[in-house]
């Protein structure tokens, strides 16, 4: 009511109610609706409040693709629903929401949000910085408000699981008709609000194949800076779900296209001013995304071995000039090159063991005589090491007579094996391998054991 007569004193549009679409007019069946999310909004509405499948998980239904993750957003406060649901548990201080479990599934549920009440200006729940970056929102309001809060129009979509309708605030289902992203209200003060919203854009253009509105777009490249303000840690979670997205190598490119790549990982900056680190991270983005949408898993710690290897390599070759042992140079570089990349990007430490595995295991594929290859094969990283092996050849990095020897030495017998090990000794010496052969010793010889020649 009192926001109804502001907006009459001081000729505001009236507001409108959300465009309802029945099932008919956008095929989304409840069966196609994670059952975990189904039961988490069934509960809230027993308890007496209203729950919906909000965000990307309707988007994706209603583009044909398979969502990963099921939100839930409701207008019971993160208390309220810890109470109705006891397998949950409230997490975040910036944005406090409810993680509900069901066996290994998670469901994110999230209060309705809106912006501070007019004279709230000191309200604690709500922190905004002088260049209007929101550093803590904790403000509850009702659906209205929280589509209104959302980034883009097509992530502000509520899916009802008993009706099944949706509820389209800001035109949502007509934007994904167009492959269009769009921004909710205006870009430049939505992207100072939080500058992560511009990777976002990125991202889900590369992911969706979206084309952004050129409202959407303008103010991104003036804004670009206000990035080096978000905390590491943050920034490593974004990027890494472009990298893992399935649509790192069209997301990469996305973020060229909006000049958004300077800055974000220096080691991404370094990779595409050169054009033979450039051929490199192609062949990874390539293999990642191919590994993902054949439903394969993606590894944070690989992706951080592809970006990182070009540096590590270098740090190597130099060490190795100060006369120190070829082992020790080269655990040095690798201590040296993680340690300097988590001053700029909060990535974890139980990475690390992973990462240095995967390189450590790239001399020793170029060691294939004697028990050297039966004991690279018996190593628990060997998948990871040889598939970095293959990128290094793809990228022009590795010889690929070596990725082929090695695609064939695991599945071959242990007759095969042999030959194959003969004939790299002979490839080496320049003739063909000779076997050895066993004479007597003469009993004047001082024995009658056979010795090898």
């Amino acid at each position: 009511m009192i926001r109804r007569f502001i907006d009459k004193l001081f000729g505001g549009k009236p507001k409108r109610g959300p465009r309802v679409l029945p099932l008919e007019a956008h095929g989304i069946q409840r069966e196609r609706i994670h059952p975990c999310a189904l039961k988490t909004a069934r509960a809230l509405r027993e308890a007496g409040y209203g729950a919906y499948v909000v965000g990307g998980a309707v988007r994706d239904l209603l583009l044909g693709r398979e969502p990963k993750d099921f939100d839930v957003a409701t207008d019971a406060t993160p208390e309220q629903v810890r109470q109705v649901i006891r397998r949950s548990r409230l997490i975040g201080r910036r944005f406090q929401i409810v993680h509900v479990y069901c066996g290994a599934d998670i469901i994110e549920v999230t209060t309705y949000r809106a912006a501070s009440p007019a004279g709230d200006d000191d309200d604690e729940s709500r922190v905004t910085a002088e260049d209007g970056m929101l550093l803590r929102d904790n403000v509850f309001g009702d659906q209205r408000d929280d589509a209104a809060r959302r980034d883009f129009t097509v992530n502000a979509l509520y899916y009802d699981p008993e009706s099944q309708e949706i509820l389209d605030w800001h035109g949502g289902v007509e934007d994904a008709g167009k492959r269009l992203l769009r921004m909710i209200g205006d870009p430049t003060t939505r992207f100072r609000e939080d500058p992560v919203r511009m990777l976002r854009a990125a991202r889900f253009a590369a992911k969706l194949d979206f084309h952004i509105d050129p409202a959407t777009r303008a103010p991104i490249a003036e804004l670009a800076s206000m990035l080096e303000r978000i905390p590491t840690a943050r920034l490593f979670d974004e990027m890494m779900k472009l990298l893992l997205s399935g649509h790192a190598e069209r997301g990469v490119h996305q973020l060229r296209a909006e000049g958004l790549h300077h800055g974000i990982l220096p080691m991404l900056d370094a990779i595409l001013d050169d054009p033979a680190r450039q051929k490199f991270l192609h062949a990874a983005l390539r293999d990642t995304d191919e590994r993902v949408r054949h439903g394969h898993s993606a590894s944070p710690a690989f992706m951080l071995a592809c970006l990182l290897w070009f540096d590590m390599r270098a740090e190597w070759r130099r060490n190795q000039e100060t006369s120190r042992s070829e082992q020790a140079a080269l655990y040095d570089a690798m201590d040296a090159v993680l340690e300097r990349q988590r001053d700029s990007l909060a990535f974890p430490r139980r990475f690390d063991g992973t990462i240095k595995e995967i390189w450590a295991l790239q001399s020793r594929f170029e060691q294939r005589a004697g028990a050297r290859p039966h004991r690279l094969l018996a190593h628990p990283r060997f998948r990871a090491g040889y598939d970095f092996l293959l990128i290094r050849a793809r990228g022009g990095d590795a010889p690929t007579e070596l990725a082929d020897w090695w695609a064939r030495f695991p599945n071959a017998d242990e007759a095969e094996r042999k030959a194959m090990q003969a004939e790299l000794a002979g490839e080496s010496t320049g003739k063909s391998p000779r076997k050895r052969r066993r004479r007597r010793r003469k009993p004047e010889d001082g024995g009658g054991g056979a010795e090898v020649d």
